[in-house]
């Protein structure tokens, strides 16, 4: 480490930088702006009818959810009403027959006359779907939107003298797994039998929809209708109650509410806060837009306190997986929250914490007094049922065929909880959830690991998703395995707890078997190679996105290159995350315009007109998952190094409180294909590190005076910071103004059906 004194060399040239540029403690530079011009460049409109639930505006508030699309074969349109925590309560059929989310109904607006045209806009600064249905006999002027903060949908129509006698219908759905669709050809278990039938009634003006189930509770739609003029006003709500029947009351409670105007102020209020506090602008329009409306996407389909987001979010359509599913889907879907300061969104954490107790149920009954997983599906409590016939997968066995022994899962899953402590350096997040349940986690490995003839430790048989084959010593499980141990072993210090097991922490790390690999890279495990076309990353976790191979070892520069390239050269059964991991990938590997290729490949094959994502059915994740590739390029922070603009094909970006690991806030520009400044704001008083192509730079304090640094040999800048001081870093001589805003590009079509 070379310690530089930097008071000299600031001198006087930079001394007008002080006070007038620099922001007081905890501004946001993002702010000289109009955040609705903004935020609106990015709404997606609708000049023709969408005809399925990937053409057609969507609506959320991470429990009630409705995507909007024509009726098929009719002359409507059709409002879903789903909601995340409606499901079925039958564990032993299973989670993804018996414990299946439950489709609940739609809405139909019926007009007078012939629909000729439609003209619509998903407003994202107000969280509302505008525009106008015109039709042989008028037109009929909508707004709607899910109340952010109530389980409450508000549908305002406003119509012409022709079309005054417009209707509204409600058809409930069969509440039945979708999964028992014939077109799936998935056989329900031996005795699944139907739910009782829908009951329709009412209580006064509140019409009502009450759907009993076979195992008690119940869910219930209520709806009902305010005209005042021209205007009819439909409030819905879906309410659920298990084991009792206490729904009624609740669903109608919610529907007797205030006028539309009055709702939508706080509503409003709540979306242009989640907005403003990041900020992102890059030149390629398309993919800003896109970005924007995946942060709008995630908080309609997100709350801390709801569901972990199953495969399709809130808005359950015909689907083979009407669940959660823990080897991947989850993952990607809550990674943006760090980047993106949304922390407060971790349902993730929310859930292993609130359910601990069924994940040590999860694993088989000899392993639970110290051991716990999770399953590949589970319900909303994160129960995954009997796992009868085809109905589910439960925690297998290493050694084992049957059930599919899919064992890192939960591992996996604690990634999430680490790089939320890590994202936000708060200690109870360690020492209260992620040391415990990650220390139950290995020990379920370490009950399988068994040293052979060469002295080191392996593991017989286990799956990794979604290859379809069995192998020892699977990559995706050393990998995990391999994770956390380290982390186990750094809590344990950082936590001051002299745990019994570190020694075999110690010893597993010291003498786990290495990876396997052959002339193609890793493969899925010893005796598998990588063979066949897979969408799956699971046999390169080391890579990305646990960093413990990286870029920055030469010595595994070769072999991260063969990995990624046989992996992806495999056409057939890719699918779009894989081209978001193999984004990721290549970030790391300092390839920006290969990134950027892959997200293109993304875009162009598989995101759908409103950026929603399909396979056999509606899933959630890739387009969730392509925002944290954005990220990879724009700023890593692995290993305690936080490498700001490391992978970017862009020569503009401006950028404003980007969380990063260390729980930092940066803030920085790149303009003309160089950075011009970088802030960052200590949350925690972590070490910070800093990588950056500024040369000969200089650092100050948000006051503008000098701020003590080092160079350390490699170039990165080690800034002296500790909790709720900021630094500033730029080139010497440069005097900078420290905004943030949107950055010029070429005009881009918008996402919908815009023409």
């Amino acid at each position: 480490m070379v310690e530089i004194n930097r008071r000299t060399l600031l001198g006087g040239a930079l001394a007008g930088v002080a006070g007038s540029a620099l922001l007081p403690s905890g501004a946001s530079a993002a702010g000289g702006f109009n955040w609705q011009d903004f935020i609106g460049s990015s709404d997606l409109i609708w000049k023709k009818m969408p005809a399925t639930w990937f053409e057609g505006p969507y609506l959320g508030n991470g429990f009630l959810g409705s995507g909007i699309y024509a009726e098929p074969g009719a002359n409507a349109v059709r409002f879903n009403v789903q909601h995340s925590q409606v499901q079925d309560h039958r564990p032993e059929f299973g989670a993804l027959f018996g414990l299946a989310r439950l489709p609940i109904g739609y809405f139909t607006l019926e007009p007078v006359g012939a629909i000729t045209a439609v003209d619509w806009r998903l407003d994202l600064w107000n969280a509302e779907l505008t525009g106008t249905i015109t039709t042989a006999a008028g037109s009929l002027r909508l707004r709607a939107f899910i109340h952010t903060e109530r389980d409450l949908y508000a549908i305002d129509v406003q119509a012409s003298e022709g079309e005054r006698a417009f209707r509204w219908v409600f058809h409930p759905l069969k509440a039945i797994s979708p999964r028992t669709d014939p077109k799936w050809n998935r056989p329900a278990p031996a005795g699944f039998t139907d739910n009782p039938p829908v009951q329709l009634t009412s209580a006064g003006d509140v019409q009502l929809a009450v759907q009993p189930l076979n195992a008690g509770g119940e869910h219930v739609t209520a709806w009902r209708e305010v005209t005042r003029g021209t205007r009819r006003t439909l409030f819905a709500s879906v309410a659920w109650s298990h084991p009792d029947k206490t729904a009624v009351r609740k669903a109608i409670g919610n529907v007797r509410c205030g006028s539309v105007e009055g709702l939508a102020v706080g509503h409003r209020l709540w979306w242009h806060d989640f907005y403003r506090k990041s900020f992102l602008s890059i030149p390629d329009k398309r993919l800003q837009a896109f970005y924007w409306i995946q942060l709008y996407k995630f908080a309609s389909a997100a709350r801390k306190e709801a569901p972990a987001i199953a495969t399709c979010g809130p808005w359950l359509e015909n689907t083979p997986w009407p669940n959660t599913w823990w080897n991947l889907n989850v993952q990607l879907e809550y990674w943006l929250i760090h980047g993106s300061n949304h922390v407060d969104f971790d349902a993730v954490t929310h859930s292993v914490d609130k359910y601990r107790d069924v994940l040590v149920e999860q694993v088989p009954a000899e392993y639970r007094h110290d051991s716990a997983g999770i399953p590949r599906t589970t319900d909303t409590v994160l129960n995954n049922g009997a796992g009868i016939g085809n109905s589910g997968y439960g925690v297998g066995i290493p050694g084992q065929d049957v059930p599919t022994p899919e064992v890192g899962n939960l591992t996996w899953t604690l990634h999430n909880v680490w790089l939320t402590y890590r994202h936000t350096m708060d200690d109870r997040v360690l020492r209260n959830v992620l040391f415990p349940l990650l220390r139950r986690a290995i020990n379920y490995y370490f009950h399988f690991l068994a040293k052979g003839a060469d002295g080191k430790y392996h593991l017989p048989i286990t799956f990794s998703p979604e290859y379809g084959v069995n192998a020892p010593d699977c990559n995706y499980d050393l990998a995990l395995i391999r994770w956390g141990c380290q982390t186990l072993l750094e809590s344990a210090k950082s936590l001051r707890v002299n745990d019994p097991l570190i020694p075999k922490w110690q010893d597993s790390l010291a003498n786990l078997t290495p990876y396997p690999v052959d002339q193609n890279g890793y493969m899925i495990g010893a005796g598998v190679p990588f063979a066949k076309s897979h969408r799956h990353y699971s046999h390169l976790l080391q890579i990305y996105p646990l960093y413990e191979v990286t870029w920055e070892d030469p010595s595994k520069r070769q072999l991260i290159e063969t990995s990624l390239n046989h992996w992806i050269s495999f056409e057939g059964a890719l699918q779009g995350y894989t081209f978001t991991g193999a984004a990721s990938i290549s970030a790391q590997m300092l390839r920006g315009d290969k990134a950027d290729f892959y997200l293109g490949e993304l875009m162009r094959r598989y995101i759908k007109p409103n950026t929603m994502y399909q396979e056999s059915g509606p899933v959630i994740e890739t387009p969730l998952s392509a925002v944290q590739s954005v990220y990879d390029m724009l700023c890593q922070s692995w290993g305690g190094v936080i490498r700001v603009f490391p992978a970017v094909p862009w020569p503009e970006i401006s950028l404003d409180n980007f969380r990063t690991q260390g729980a930092f806030l940066l803030s920085a520009s790149r303009q003309k294909g160089v950075t011009r400044w970088i802030k960052l704001r200590s949350e925690a008083g972590a070490p910070c590190v800093v990588r950056t192509d500024i040369k000969d730079p200089v650092v100050r304090d948000r006051s503008g005076r000098p701020k003590r640094f080092s160079v350390l040999p490699n170039g990165d800048l080690r800034i002296e910071l500790r909790r709720g001081e900021e630094a500033v870093v730029h080139r010497s001589g440069d005097r900078p103004e420290l905004e943030v805003g949107p950055v010029i590009g070429a005009p881009a079509p918008s996402w919908g059906l815009p023409g």
